[in-house]
This record gives C-alpha cells, structure tokens and sequence, in this order.
C-alpha cells in the first residue's frame, strides 16, 4: 500500500516538473520575437496555455485522490497541499504569458533599448520560476527562500522600466502605443515573478508547516 502511494507521489511529482516545464517554455515563446526575431506563433503559444490549464486539472485530481485515498499525514500532506496551490499560480503564468503574447504579436515594440530591457526582465522571471519548481521536487528551502528575495530584483526591473517611460512617454508621442505594450508586457512579467514567490512560499510551507505571507 505505501509503495503504491509512494509511487503516486513520484508521478505527482513528474507532473509538476512538466507543468513546470510547459510553463517556462510559454514565457519564452511569449517573448521570443522581441529576443530572437524568430517567427512568431500566437496560435501554438495559446495551445500552450490551453494544455497548461489541462495540466492544473490533471494534478488538481491527482492531489484530490491521493488525498481521500490515501490520507496522507505530516510532510506528505503538506506536500500535497502545497501542489494544489501552486498549480493555480502555475496556470496563471500561462495565462499570463499568453497575454504578453499578444501585446508582442502587435509589433509595436520596436526599440532596441526596451527589448533589452524587457529581455532581462524576462530571464529573470523565467529563472524564477524555474527555481520554484526545483526547490518543490528537491524540497530544497534555501532555493524557495532565494526565490522569494529574488522578486525584489525582477520588481526593479520593473520599475526601472516604468521610471524610463515617465521620461520618455510624454516627449514621443509617436510612440506613444509602444510605450504602452512595453508597460503591459512589464508588468505581466511582474505578475509572473509574483507568482513565481508564491510557489516558493508554497514550497517552504510543505516542508516547515510556516506560510510566509
């Protein structure tokens, strides 16, 4: 019997790795044509997203029946707790990548300076995210502890970006749409990183029992 759910366990455990996974890959899709100047692919970005919201309900069941079958105790329950939570964050960095998407696929940002600039910003984010899930699979709590101070370095960023366009934004109208998208596309990238701490917090909870709010 506890080798069944131990075995349970580990598939839950490859399940968020992909969701993990399938998540990194829709914020680098999202902003690939501003990094690259590859083709850009709305569609196959939305399909992401759409598996990314099958997956949430995957393991949302995977959780539900582990937890009314097998009535895990102590880390385990945490543990399982802890990945019905942060599947929701996890469908939310799709969501929120396919809305950078669709900023990009409107072509308006064409400067190189705020390509770069949200270039990093994106990195970051995406390394972000990728931690979380790591710090979940080795429940590692340093790595969900520098996940969690890591958002301070992805908000300036951010306000690095908002503090340029003060400056700028009422001195080229002309590119004043642009503008606009490079906020949007920021502040989405924000929302991730965001998200990104919220799984760090989830991960630090399955092993101390302590939410950090």
């Amino acid at each position: 019997m506890r080798n069944h759910f131990h075995n349970q366990l580990r598939a839950l455990t490859v399940s968020m790795i992909e969701m993990g996974s399938m998540c990194e890959k829709a914020i680098e899709n999202s902003t690939i044509f501003l990094r690259t100047n590859k083709n850009f692919n709305l569609e196959e970005i939305a399909n992401l997203s759409m598996q990314i919201d099958q997956k949430e309900r995957d393991i949302e069941s995977m959780c539900i029946k582990l937890l009314l079958q097998q009535q895990p105790v102590a880390g385990d329950l945490r543990s399982i707790s802890a990945a019905l939570k942060m599947v929701t964050d996890m469908k939310r960095i799709g969501t929120q990548a396919l809305n950078i998407a669709e900023l990009v696929a409107r072509n308006t940002i064409t400067s190189e300076e705020y390509q770069e600039l949200l270039n990093d910003m994106t990195n970051k984010t995406i390394e972000m995210v990728n931690n979380s899930v790591d710090a979940y699979v080795k429940k590692d709590i340093d790595i969900a502890r520098k996940v969690i101070d890591y958002d301070d370095i992805v908000d300036e960023c951010f306000n690095n970006i908002k503090n340029k366009l003060k400056h700028t934004i009422f001195t080229d109208e002309a590119e004043t749409e642009m503008f606009i998208d490079v906020l949007l596309v920021a502040k989405y990238l924000e929302k991730i990183a965001d998200h990104g701490a919220n799984i760090g917090k989830w991960v630090v909870f399955s092993i101390t029992g302590e939410y950090l709010a």
